[in-house]
């Protein structure tokens, strides 16, 4: 199905190619300026550190949905391996095969095309399967520090998880800023909470994939007026799916990634980070989380880490 005229209209509206310089690679993230790292660092208060990644492991998030998308194959190579000759320091060494998109990650601006294009008008074939992306590879993100602030969605909804197939609206978003007691800030990294990780640490793996709740076709406006930097969720997906439109698969991927230049994260566990915020009523903290720096790569694992 083509792209329909309401998917080219928002393209208009939310779309930074140039605004950064026709050789930008990183896109929002030029928003995170050093002055924006001191009032991110100024958050902490405690000194509490909260991780959000979920453990990569061989039964892990993915159910073979997305082809190629493999769970970690973690092998040992060496075992006590006295390299040196008997009765010296051994070593016990391992290996892993895995896509780089298969538990918590960053999807990188290169990760998704439309018409031919990726971000800042260059070209989709300069992604090739022996030299990788060649522009805004993952490895350009660099050392991924800001404010983040927690969108807890399914909070200020009233609920611990979001409905499946809830398309998370502005006016969701509105909502979660509110509880939030604070202003989503240029250069922020937003994290939206839909609760629906729990099916996941339930045990529920093909529930958490499908169907889901995620963010909607409405939400990149709400995070380009503010300038976000970048933005994470707690599905597998990220947008809603099965998709608001029929037969328009991840538009939102194309707007955030291709139109704006705005990194996304899925697979985020956001539960303890929700419970913690609450409890100090607070929701803004300083986070961490620069993704594995695989040259050329169109996602990256991450091992993200807020600290209040």
């Amino acid at each position: 199905m083509p792209l329909p005229a309401e998917f080219h209209e928002i393209a208009k509206r939310v779309n930074n190619w140039g605004r950064w310089g026709a050789a930008d690679e990183i896109g929002t993230l030029n928003l995170i300026t050093e002055a924006v790292v001191r009032e991110a660092a100024a958050t902490i208060r405690t000194g509490r550190r909260v991780p959000l990644a979920v453990p990569l492991r061989q039964d892990g998030v993915q159910t073979g949905m997305i082809p190629g998308r493999i769970n970690p194959l973690h092998t040992m190579v060496a075992v006590n391996f006295e390299m040196f000759g008997p009765d010296t320091v051994a070593t016990s060494d391992d290996a892993v095969t895995m896509g780089l998109q298969a538990g918590t990650h960053w999807d990188g601006l290169a990760h998704v095309s439309h018409s031919g294009r990726i971000y800042n008008g260059r070209p989709a074939d300069s992604i090739t399967s022996h030299e990788r992306a060649a522009f805004s590879g993952i490895e350009k993100a660099g050392p991924l520090v800001s404010r983040g602030v927690l969108l807890d969605v399914a909070r200020a909804r009233g609920t611990e998880r979001l409905p499946e197939g809830h398309a998370v609206t502005p006016e969701d978003l509105d909502a979660a800023e509110e509880l939030a007691g604070t202003t989503v800030r240029p250069g922020d990294i937003a994290l939206v909470r839909t609760g629906q990780i729990q099916r996941y640490l339930a045990g529920e793996k093909e529930a958490y994939a499908f169907p889901s709740p995620g963010l909607s076709l409405r939400t990149p406006e709400w995070f380009h007026a503010r300038d976000v930097a970048a933005v994470a969720n707690d599905t597998l997906t990220f947008e809603v799916f099965p998709p608001e439109i029929e037969d328009l698969w991840m538009p939102v991927h194309a707007l955030d990634l291709v139109e704006m230049g705005m990194l996304q994260g899925q697979n985020w566990n956001l539960e303890e980070l929700s419970g913690v915020c609450a409890e100090e009523g607070r929701y803004a903290f300083l986070l961490s989380a620069p993704p594995e720096p695989f040259v050329g790569g169109t996602g990256a694992p991450v091992a993200p880490v807020a600290i209040l």
